[in-house]
C-alpha cells in the first residue's frame, strides 16, 4: 500500500472500511419525536460549554426513535436518543446529546466523521402487533428496557412543509478522539445539516413516553416531568457532512 493510497483511504480499518465517502442518503426513514419537560439542572450537567440551554419553550427534550430501512453506504438500521434545544452565538441548534442502534457500519460512521454519540443497543419503532391502532418505540441496551414510547397510529394529519422546514434547522454535536496517549486529539463542536428533504406523510396523536434507569445507558438521567406532544412522520433525505464550529483544543 503506497503513501497516496494510504492518505486517500475512507475509514478503519483503512483495508476493509466500514463505510464509503458518501453521499449519505436515506428513504423512507421513519420518525416517532416525542417532545416532554425535564429538570432544568439535570440538562445543565448533560450540555457541554460554550452552548448554552434554549428555554424559550421550558427545559424541553425531543426523545426520537428512528427506523431508516434503505441508506446509502450505512444498510438498514434503527436508532434511538435524545436531542436537546441549545443555542450557540445567539442561534438555535438541536443538540445531539445520546444515540443508541443496532448496526456497527452507522456507529462507526457516525462516530469517526460527524461525532455523534452513538452505542449499540435494539431499538424498535413498529405497529402494535395486536390492537394494530398504536405506534410503539422502544429502546433496549442489552436485555433491559431503558425507553418505552406510544402513539395513536396517524390520528391527525400534519403540515408536510412545516416538519420539512424544522428538518432544515441547524444540529450540533461534541466530538470527542483520543490520542494514543489517552489524552483528547479532537475535541470540538461540530456542526451538521439535512438536505434534500421529503416529507412523505406527517401525523400525530395521543402519546406517551417512559424512560428507566440504567447504568450505561442513563436516558433517565433527563427525567420525564410532563410529556408535551408528539410527531410520526416519514421522509426521504440526505445528511450532510459537517463542519467545526468551536475547537476545545484551540
Amino acid at each position: 500500500m503506497t503513501l497516496n493510497e494510504i492518505k486517500s483511504g475512507t475509514a478503519m480499518p483503512l483495508s476493509s472500511p466500514y463505510f464509503n465517502k458518501g453521499p449519505f442518503e436515506f428513504r423512507n426513514r421513519e420518525y416517532l419525536i416525542i417532545s416532554y419537560e425535564t429538570d432544568v439542572e439535570a440538562l445543565r450537567r448533560v450540555v457541554p460549554e460554550p452552548l448554552e440551554l434554549d428555554l424559550d419553550n421550558g427545559p424541553i427534550v425531543k426523545y426520537e426513535f428512528i427506523k431508516m430501512p434503505d441508506s446509502n453506504a450505512f444498510g438498514g438500521y434503527e436508532e434511538s436518543g435524545q436531542v436537546i434545544p441549545v443555542k450557540y452565538n445567539g442561534k438555535k441548534f438541536g443538540y445531539t446529546h445520546a444515540m443508541y442502534l443496532d448496526d456497527v457500519a452507522p456507529i462507526a460512521g457516525g462516530r469517526e466523521i460527524w461525532g455523534f454519540p452513538k452505542k449499540y443497543a435494539h431499538p424498535h419503532l413498529r405497529l402494535d402487533s395486536v390492537t394494530k391502532d398504536c405506534i410503539i418505540g422502544e429502546l433496549k441496551y442489552g436485555e433491559l428496557e431503558v425507553a418505552r414510547a406510544t402513539m395513536g397510529y396517524k390520528w391527525q394529519a400534519l403540515d408536510k412543509a412545516k416538519i420539512a422546514e424544522s428538518m432544515k434547522g441547524d444540529n450540533i454535536l461534541l466530538k470527542y478522539i483520543p490520542h494514543v496517549d489517552g489524552t483528547p486529539r479532537i475535541c470540538e463542536l461540530v456542526q451538521y445539516n439535512l438536505s434534500d428533504i421529503t416529507v412523505k406523510e406527517a401525523w400525530t396523536g395521543p402519546v406517551s413516553l417512559e424512560l428507566f434507569a440504567h447504568a450505561l445507558a442513563p436516558v433517565a438521567d433527563l427525567p420525564v416531568r410532563r410529556v408535551v406532544g408528539g410527531v410520526h412522520y416519514t421522509a426521504d433525505l440526505t445528511l450532510g457532512l459537517g463542519k467545526v464550529v468551536f475547537d476545545y483544543l484551540k
